[in-house]
């Protein structure tokens, strides 16, 4: 596969710090908006600051903003985790972490420079309505008013309606599952919470992070279900990372295959896996590949598809990235809707969403 010339620079000083030694100004800027574009650029800067090279002055200024910007970020994460708890610790269930915001509490690796917007949880479907309702005392609103959404996530989706704070602003999305209930593939969110473990930090033991197979696990399997790809790339560099770092553990590899094949996800995650090794060269054993796409039609099947994925991930973020690219975004968006839900249920769900809009779209007049 060959990448386009931004994207594989990227890709390459991500990888490979020192390559980045010699840019000229033009290439530096390339390389920052590039980054930026794909809400990579904290991860850049700190890969070049661990690494000790400096960027060409004006460059540099972007990279130590972006520095500063992710600090402060995860300064919040930790206040909006504590202030969780205060709100959720009566409850005594489990409140696991997932993706960056575990990322950051755990102070994984992965974590360093990381850029990201909302927080995400995942908690027992049971108390799906303690748990929302002491999140609203506590000052968390729905941010969806259309009831046709409100009811769209509540009846068939894998998660509550984003919930945003009134006075600091900061979204959360509580899960209590990983993919949608109606989708094809049907994990077991009981396996994530019995692997997981207490987050390392002072307070109650209910706060919980997902063991480092399942971070990596659902990290992937949001990425092959995901209909837009605009931090594709980032959530594959978050990919290639955790496994540089877990699978050199003892017996990882081992344990990652059969927490993705009980769990109902082989297929996603050995599709996620072949992307990754595709974009970042990430190590990812050959046998592993060949025990989660076990059949001949499987593998055809993640090959074909492959090619659509890579032409849309590096082109989300490009401009006049073409037709072909475009035509592929759109695939990516059509087999996301497709995955989450049987055809007539699809058809019946964007047949609403389109009348939803032309309505709102004619009202808007009205209101000026």
């Amino acid at each position: 596969m060959t990448l386009h010339p931004d994207i594989a620079q990227l890709v390459k000083v991500l990888g490979d710090p020192n390559a980045a030694r010699h840019l000229t100004d033009g290439q530096w800027s390339a390389l920052i908006a590039t980054a930026r574009g794909n809400n990579l650029l904290g991860a850049l800067a700190d890969s070049l600051k661990q690494t000790g090279v400096f960027a060409a002055r004006q460059a540099q200024r972007h990279l130590d903003g972006a520095l500063q910007l992710s600090a402060r970020q995860h300064q919040s994460v930790l206040w909006e985790v504590h202030q969780l708890l205060a709100a959720l610790g009566s409850l005594q269930i489990p409140v696991l972490l997932l993706k960056g915001a575990a990322y950051v509490i755990s102070n994984h690796a992965v974590a360093r420079g990381r850029l990201f917007g909302d927080i995400d949880l995942l908690v027992p479907r049971e108390s799906l309505g303690n748990v929302e309702s002491r999140l609203m005392v506590d000052g968390w609103v729905s941010a969806t008013a259309s009831t046709y959404d409100q009811r769209y996530y509540r009846e068939w989706m894998h998660e509550l309606p984003p919930m945003v704070h009134m006075r600091r602003g900061t979204v959360i999305d509580i899960h209590h599952t990983i993919l949608p209930l109606t989708a094809g593939n049907a994990p077991d969110p009981t396996q994530i919470v019995d692997r997981s473990t207490p987050a390392p930090i002072p307070g109650p033991a209910m706060l919980r992070i997902p063991c480092p197979e399942d971070l990596v696990i659902h990290s992937l399997t949001h990425l092959v279900h995901e209909g837009e790809l605009h931090n594709g790339l980032r959530d594959l560099r978050d990919i290639d990372c955790m496994l540089r770092d877990f699978g050199s553990t003892n017996n990882f590899w081992n344990r990652f295959t059969a927490c993705a094949a009980g769990n109902d996800l082989a297929w996603p995650v050995g599709f996620g896996l072949l992307l990754a090794k595709r974009f970042f060269g990430t190590p990812v054993p050959d046998q592993v590949l060949s025990n989660l796409l076990r059949t001949k039609p499987n593998r055809y099947r993640a090959k074909m598809l492959g090619f659509v994925y890579a032409s849309a991930l590096q082109s989300a973020n490009l401009p006049n990235s073409g037709i072909w690219a475009g035509i592929t975004r759109w695939l990516v968006f059509v087999r996301a809707h497709a995955l989450r839900m049987p055809l007539a249920m699809l058809v019946r769900h964007l047949t609403i969403k389109a009348w939803i809009s032309w309505r709102d779209t004619k009202r808007e007049p009205h209101k000026q």
